[in-house]
């Protein structure tokens, strides 16, 4: 089973999940915990789930420092976020079905000590290759962890306590990454960029700790591993990644990025042809027939696009062009942050008077709104009015849309499918974060032929923030073209 991004409390999240749910052998944690006990299993699978989706951001305002201090190009500094987004999202169908399998207790084990040691790693790392080497690590935690960890929810909590669980998880969810933002830029202003990592490895010893003696093992399921579409969807993506990021620097005409692209192309129609074969494909591919599933994985796409390359570009843009410190970085984003915590809290209560529908449009809608505004941002113009604003923008339109994207992409599925449908969730959410960062990078690359010049960092943010733009808009016209539109059929 896997996790999607933002999980939500709302009756089409909550049917999924009971789709998803294991048989009354392997749930009857829930019916037997205690009150004490289902505290401790929730406060261990939120801190872990935290922990990983706090590294999805908080190397952001690390960047400038981490850049200096390694002597990295910014295809490479790119390619530091990328390493880890796209190991995660491409790993996550197989990480998921390999809790059923194994038994998700002892894969949640295994995840965090890999991302626990992983993270060691990259805090140690003295080049950029290693640092690279350990993100791309990192991410194989990452894509164990994430899964398993909304499984075991659904595990050990049944009716009115998974609902609390799943908000609870929604909740962490939503300022996992932004949160990130002011993490990243503390550690960095007061001890070092490689403190934010180092802390995940006694957090990781302790959940392992935690997990073994609190949680119990799943049962087995039989089934195969279909390791050849992992392996076909993570390399091909990668292929299209790096073809994107080499042209930031070779140009379009690089015989290296020539290839890459057509690599991506042709492992991509691979994959596909593998998985309408496959007797038990990691992505069905009778899941794509819903105009309105499809739609969300195309938005969630566009959408995590625009917003990765938010984060990366305009926490360089603050500190170099604005002079901000990485701390002043980190609470630059604290109005967002902010009104996004707020907005996902109050989307169950949302949801039962305005339908999903209203809430996506309205969400990708009033998030072009903000990105738009923030790409007319200037050196003379006050941090209040043409940043801190639009970020208000952003972070509400993130709270209302995520949680109706999320039902979206799960809407209509079959209970043999529920979970492979989560996965592809999480799969876009990753993946577009990966691809989206590459393009931008490609897109801004003519701006930075001087990079200690301020004058040519605002230039490099204003081309990565508009084209962030251009894909939010896209968003909203497939929201409105297909999602919607297929959502009225299917409710009639």
């Amino acid at each position: 089973m896997s996790t999607p991004s933002r999980s939500v409390s709302s009756p089409a999240a909550d049917a999924a999940a009971s789709q998803t749910a294991p048989t009354p052998a392997s749930g009857s944690a829930s019916r037997t915990a205690s009150p004490s006990h289902a505290r401790y299993v929730l406060a261990i699978i939120l801190v872990s789930y935290f922990m990983i989706l706090l590294d999805n951001s908080v190397i952001f305002t690390g960047l400038p420092s981490i850049q200096a201090g390694l002597g990295l190009s910014t295809a490479e500094l790119s390619w530091i976020q990328d390493a880890y987004t796209l190991v995660f999202g491409g790993l996550l169908l197989l990480g998921a079905r390999a809790g059923d399998l194994i038994g998700r207790v002892r894969l949640f084990v295994v995840g965090l000590a890999i991302f626990g040691l992983a993270s060691l790693s990259i805090g140690l790392s003295q080049a950029g290759w290693w640092m690279i080497a350990g993100r791309a690590v990192q991410g194989i935690g990452a894509a164990i962890v994430a899964p398993t960890s909304l499984a075991l929810i659904t595990s050990y909590f049944e009716g009115a306590a998974r609902r609390r669980a799943v908000a609870l998880y929604a909740a962490t969810a939503g300022i996992g990454a932004s949160l990130g933002m002011l993490v990243g830029g503390a550690f960095t202003a007061w001890i070092s960029w490689r403190a934010a990592f180092l802390i995940n490895v006694p957090i990781a010893v302790a959940m392992i700790v935690g997990a073994r003696a609190v949680l119990t093992e799943t049962p087995r399921r039989k089934g195969k591993f279909d390791v050849l579409g992992a392996v076909g969807a993570t390399f091909g993506i990668g292929a299209l990644v790096f073809g994107f990021i080499e042209a930031g620097d070779a140009g379009w005409s690089s015989w290296r990025v020539i290839a890459a692209l057509v690599a991506g192309v042709v492992l991509l129609v691979i994959l596909v042809a593998h998985e309408a074969r496959a007797e038990q494909p990691i992505m069905p591919l009778r899941l794509f027939r819903s105009r309105e599933r499809s739609g969300a994985y195309a938005t969630r796409l566009l959408y995590l696009g625009a917003m990765m390359g938010f984060f990366f570009f305009t926490t360089q843009f603050l500190q170099n062009a604005y002079g901000f410190s990485p701390l002043q970085a980190g609470l630059g984003f604290l109005p967002m942050t902010l009104v996004n915590f707020v907005v996902a809290m109050a989307i169950p209560r949302l949801s039962a008077r305005i339908s999903n529908g209203v809430l996506l449009a309205g969400g990708t809608a009033v998030t072009f709104a903000g990105m738009f505004w923030l790409s007319r941002a200037g050196l003379g113009d006050s941090y209040w009015v043409a940043v801190a604003l639009p970020m208000i923008l952003i972070g509400l339109g993130q709270g209302l849309a995520f949680a109706p994207l999320t039902n979206a992409g799960i809407a209509g599925v079959d209970a043999s499918d529920a979970g492979a449908a989560s996965g592809l969730v999480n799969t876009a959410h990753q993946l577009g974060s990966a691809l989206g960062l590459a393009v931008l990078v490609a897109v801004s690359a003519d701006a930075v032929a001087d990079s200690s010049s301020v004058a040519a960092v605002t230039r490099q943010f204003h081309e990565a923030i508009t084209a962030s733009s251009v894909f939010l808009a896209l968003a909203v016209l497939v929201v409105l073209i297909v999602i919607l539109p297929a959502r009225a059929a299917r409710q009639a």
